[in-house]
């Protein structure tokens, strides 16, 4: 992986977060949304400008791509450096969580 684009990523954005994390599976904008909202409870909202600019970018950069047009929506999945970028930040979120409660600081 590019120390750029890891950089760039590592640590996420909230909005960035969710968007990767719902790419597990193919999906659109649309549905990201709701899947965000559903997952925290309507405490955490990706605007359609925050959305569509991020899934963009991470096109760009490799992290997403295109699935398919269903219905005049554009799905989209993580690609394997997407996936890499995923794991690294929920390592950095782990630790983050563990040393809070007195865990582990080597990690």
């Amino acid at each position: 992986m590019e120390d750029k684009i890891r950089r760039i990523y590592v640590p996420m954005t909230e909005s960035g977060f969710y968007i990767l994390f719902c790419l597990q599976e193919p999906q659109h904008g649309y549905g990201i949304s709701q899947q965000v909202k559903k997952l925290t409870g309507g405490e955490v909202s990706i605007s359609a400008g925050t959305m569509y600019g991020t899934l963009s970018k991470m096109e760009k950069d490799g992290l997403i791509r295109f699935y398919r047009e269903e219905e005049k929506r554009k799905l989209y999945q993580i690609t394997d450096l997407g996936r890499e970028i995923l794991s690294l930040e929920i390592r950095r979120i782990e630790r983050l969580y563990r040393n809070s409660k007195g865990g582990d600081y080597n990690d």
